[in-house]
């Protein structure tokens, strides 16, 4: 299947940078991204790229470039809805403030409003790609929406989480790691995860596109957060003992990371750990595990 058409919604912080490259790297293809703040979308659109909502080095020029061309942000959700053959899920996925999991679990309200309108406007046949964080086996949940409130419509679920870090966003969406890609297992899976392979191969080297089953890539996001806070846990632990021994935390640092085995980064010694993500997702893992009943996994990372 040849993608001429992809609608993301959310123009966030993973949505618009995303969606702007792919948009500059894929001239062929309309990249539409909505939102339902006039205001963020009017920042999108605003005639100087350096008002754009999002500050990412070399964000802007990406935008100028594609902007107009084959990338265009609306606040029209349906039409962009309907008028696309791959629709990418980018909104927000809080740790949850209420009920079951209250304090630990990702709140997935915004997904399954998302998974309703896609059902209820979609006429012919889409990929739906989960860009969000979520946890392991949200797709099941999302098939179920679609499936059950659709209008006969078929649908194929992918997973493809994103690994972008503030300020270096474009070059981590340019030369990626690594691209994930998670699909079923069935003639139409694949079919669906080969469609999205050939929309990042414009610009990243096959090798680097790895595709795996759904829960593998849902539950690889996760665990990659959780590995790089455990980095910098791990180095902070050990700044309080160099500081008692008279050691030089960069310096040990600086040696560890020296080893392949551990490589440099997350090493950078500090109060903690930041960001939106770490501290959410490793509790939503914690939480996934005592749900299946593995408390001492739980416990580990908790």
């Amino acid at each position: 299947m040849k993608i001429k058409k992809i609608c993301c919604i959310g123009a966030g912080y993973v949505g618009g940078p995303t969606m702007a490259v792919i948009a500059q790297k894929c001239p062929e293809i309309e990249v539409t991204v909505v939102d339902l703040n006039e205001a963020r979308i009017k920042a999108w659109n605003d005639a100087d790229t350096k008002n754009i909502p999002i500050y990412e080095p070399g964000l802007s020029e990406v935008v100028a470039e594609a902007r107009g061309r084959n990338l265009f942000f609306s606040t029209d959700v349906e039409k962009a809805i309907d008028e696309a053959d791959m629709i990418f899920i980018s909104v927000n996925t809080p740790t949850k403030t209420y009920g079951a999991g209250k304090g630990m679990a990702a709140d997935l309200k915004y997904i399954e409003l998302c998974a309703r309108q896609i059902a209820k406007v979609s006429k012919s046949d889409k990929i739906v790609v989960e860009k969000s964080t979520l946890p392991v086996r949200t797709a099941e949940a999302i098939k179920s929406i679609l499936d059950n409130t659709g209008n006969g419509v078929r649908f194929q679920i992918l997973s493809n989480p994103e690994f972008l870090a503030e300020g270096t966003a474009v070059q981590d969406l340019l030369h990626p790691d690594r691209i994930l890609i998670g699909g079923d297992t069935t003639e139409e899976g694949q079919n669906a995860i080969n469609a999205l392979v050939e929309v990042y191969a414009n610009w990243v080297d096959k090798d680097k596109i790895l595709t795996t089953n759904l829960w593998s890539s849902e539950l690889s996001k996760l665990t990659a957060n959780a590995f790089l806070a455990q980095r910098v846990s791990s180095i902070n632990a050990l700044s309080e003992l160099c500081e008692k021994t008279g050691a030089d935390v960069s310096e040990v640092a600086k040696a560890i990371g020296m080893d392949s085995r551990i490589g440099s980064k997350f090493l950078k010694a500090s109060v903690g750990f930041g960001g939106s993500c770490f501290q959410k997702d490793i509790l939503n893992l914690v939480y996934i595990a005592k749900s299946y009943g593995l408390h001492e996994v739980a416990d580990y990372w908790e």
